[in-house]
């Protein structure tokens, strides 16, 4: 299952060497990927934080602001593409990163490891006495 968790980190990899042979714009590439792995690297970290703390209101905070943090930088990422490379750099930053979400959305319902789920350390079964 950890290979499914980090499907989309391996999509983000993979694609390296088809960018290289294709002539695709390798700074939009590099930008995307590197602001993919970053953001990645920081959920992981803010829903391992988020599961170890017992307050849910604080919880939700970790987790939304971790969500809202991951955007932000991701739109940056791809602004930062466009306007220092160029249009065809831009284009590839937006459309990795897209294709690296899409993938990870999916894979958070089949694994059940999402923001909204918890994961399996924390899920917890309604009482049935």
């Amino acid at each position: 299952m950890v290979f499914l968790r980090y499907l989309d980190v391996c999509l983000v990899l993979a694609t390296a060497p088809f960018v290289l042979l294709g002539g695709m714009p390798l700074f939009g590439y590099l930008v995307g990927a590197c602001a993919w792995l970053l953001t990645r690297l920081g959920t992981a970290y803010v829903h391992e934080r988020a599961r170890r703390v017992g307050d849910p209101k604080l919880r939700a905070g970790l987790q939304v602001g971790g969500m809202m943090g991951r955007i932000w930088i991701v739109a940056f990422a791809v602004i930062l593409a466009r306007y220092a490379g160029g249009k065809s750099d831009g284009i590839m930053a937006a459309a990795l990163v897209l294709a690296a979400f899409t993938v990870y959305f999916v894979m958070s319902f089949v694994t059940r490891e999402g923001p909204l789920q918890g994961g399996s350390s924390t899920t917890r079964r309604p009482s049935t006495s």
